[in-house]
């Protein structure tokens, strides 16, 4: 059977870090990285198979089996997306102050593996099937798990480190070939199944890849050395009072996912609401501090922009790749591989490169990274839309593209995902962690929806995708984002200057996270990679 191979590396994952915790009393670490790191890397990759397992499918489910029109389907995606990234805030702040860490993420694990469970219940399909009701509570409750354990176990990487740890970037790039090697699992296998077997074995094997990332996180535990623990004795009462609020937001989020409209309103309120919050608590702090949180909210607007597009991916590339390239008939949702496969491949590749260039002080600042992220996404839609363009309106177009358009946006993700996730944590104070961690997700929230609202316009006035009408927007929104990747680079010496790099210490007051450029303190004769010098 297919699930097979899925089970079979779940308890390869399971042995690995079993077997790391065994020989800790001889070498706290594997790799030159504490054990802790692959049980976190083991973990997010099953919750990332499950994830992106789902989201491969997810566009064509809603087209094809509910019968949305094109353009709904793409706002119901970028919509789901979106909530997926604002509930981090929710479940940062509860772990901050009253969970931890480790107890939001296993909660946010156990919902999951339930929201999961429930989308392998499909009906008969249409908007009149009742079952409709349950694939919205799937959603809801994928929705609220997802918030109590994406930032969090961000965090938990974070916390095994010192702030002036040269492998901290190379730790963040270690998790992050994790998550897409569960990406590129869960596309393949829940894809295929999906597509070629039936909605519920394709998102019955999602489920099944959420239990083993549960299983993984629970019994790695002690290889975590006390990372990620509650702030202050927590009682039981009030411990399940915090899992109530969890399980009553469920009910919010299988409303919100059904209306589109109030999610717009929500994000734009809430947004400057958070962002406000942010901003006031940046004025208490001293002026080197207050400076690098002045950098938080300049790199954490940027994200919007690169994941409005980066996203199209999943929702109306993904349509794009159905109808109107060559694949030779391969299933569509399986291109959704590609970029998880580039990753594990080019993922190392920046890791040492950012360490040879940080040697040599010719690494780019982090402000000067998102700067070419962002060339990188608005030139992958023009080299799409110059490739479909080139072979005629009437022919499909070669599926070449479809490979360069995840290459150069890979490329750019590489330059500016996992360096934000390592900036947000080194930068914010450690009081604030989990919640400008949070704050990022938050605004990956809000560059969802308008990925949602792009797909839409892909839809044109009737709500079907046509090919012109997709390869006008793509070029609209690529150029667009060039203009704004110049603007970032001509700033970025300025927002650098800001970061204070030459003052970062290993003290209580700053978070234990990892950031891109990690500063040279001569006075302490401490040698650390990417500082510009």
């Amino acid at each position: 059977m297919p699930i097979i191979p899925t089970i079979a590396l779940g308890f390869l994952a399971l042995l690995l870090a079993g077997g790391g915790y065994a020989a800790t009393t001889k070498s706290p670490e594997v790799f030159g990285h504490p054990k802790g790191l692959y049980v976190l890397f083991f973990a997010e990759m099953w919750e990332r198979f499950s994830f992106y397992g789902m989201r491969a499918l997810l566009i064509f489910y809603l087209t094809k089996h509910w019968l949305f029109d094109d353009g709904k389907s793409n706002l119901i995606y970028g919509a789901y997306l979106s909530l997926v990234y604002i509930t981090p805030v929710l479940g940062g702040y509860l772990a901050d102050r009253y969970l931890g860490q480790r107890k939001a993420v296993q909660f946010g694990a156990v919902l999951l593996t339930i929201g999961h469970g429930l989308m392998a219940f499909e009906g008969t399909g249409g908007q009149s099937d009742p079952t409709i009701n349950m694939f919205w509570l799937a959603l809801a409750v994928i929705i609220v798990g997802s918030g109590f354990l994406k930032a969090n176990i961000s965090v938990i990487v974070g916390q095994l480190y010192p702030r002036t740890d040269v492998r901290r970037d190379g730790a963040y790039t270690i998790f992050y070939i994790g998550i897409n090697t569960g990406a590129a699992l869960g596309v393949i296998l829940a894809g295929w199944l999906g597509e070629t077997y039936g909605w519920g074995y394709g998102f019955g094997a999602a489920g099944i890849g959420m239990l083993l990332g549960l299983i993984v996180f629970v019994l790695g535990r002690p290889l975590l050395l006390g990372r990620g623990e509650a702030p202050a004795p927590l009682s039981k009462s009030r411990e399940w009072s915090l899992y109530g609020i969890g399980v009553a937001s469920v009910a919010v989020m299988w409303a919100l996912i059904q209306y589109q409209g109030v999610i717009q309103n929500l994000l734009i309120v809430s947004g400057v609401g958070l962002l406000g919050y942010v901003l006031w608590s940046s004025l208490k702090l001293e002026p080197h501090a207050r400076d690098r949180m002045f950098v938080v909210l300049f790199l954490i607007a940027l994200n919007p922009v690169f994941w409005g597009l980066f996203e199209q991916a999943g929702g109306s590339l993904n349509l794009y790749t159905d109808r109107y390239v060559d694949r030779g008939g391969v299933p569509a949702s399986l291109f959704q591989s590609i970029n998880s496969i580039y990753i594990i491949l080019l993922g190392p590749v920046f890791a040492a490169l950012w360490v040879m260039l940080g040697r040599r002080g010719w690494e780019p600042a982090t402000p000067a990274k998102f700067g070419l992220a962002l060339a990188q996404v608005g030139l992958s839609f023009l080299v799409f839309v110059w490739g479909a363009q080139s072979v005629g309106p009437e022919v499909a177009t070669p599926v070449l593209f479809v490979f360069l358009i995840d290459l150069f946006q890979t490329t750019g993700e590489l330059g500016l995902s996992p360096v934000g996730l390592s900036a947000m944590n080194r930068l914010a104070p450690r009081h604030l962690a989990s919640l400008i961690m949070g704050a990022w997700f938050y605004m990956t929230a809000v560059g969802n929806f308008v990925a949602g609202k792009i797909g839409e316009a892909t839809g044109g006035e009737g709500g079907e995708m046509t090919k012109e009408g997709t390869l006008q927007v793509y070029s609209t929104i690529g150029w667009w984002t060039i203009g704004i990747a110049v603007a970032v680079l001509a700033v970025s010496p300025l927002i650098k200057r800001l970061m204070h790099l030459d003052t970062l210490r290993d003290d209580a007051d700053h978070a234990m996270a990892g950031e891109a450029e990690l500063a040279e303190p001569q006075a302490a004769g401490v040698r650390t990679a990417g500082e510009t010098r």
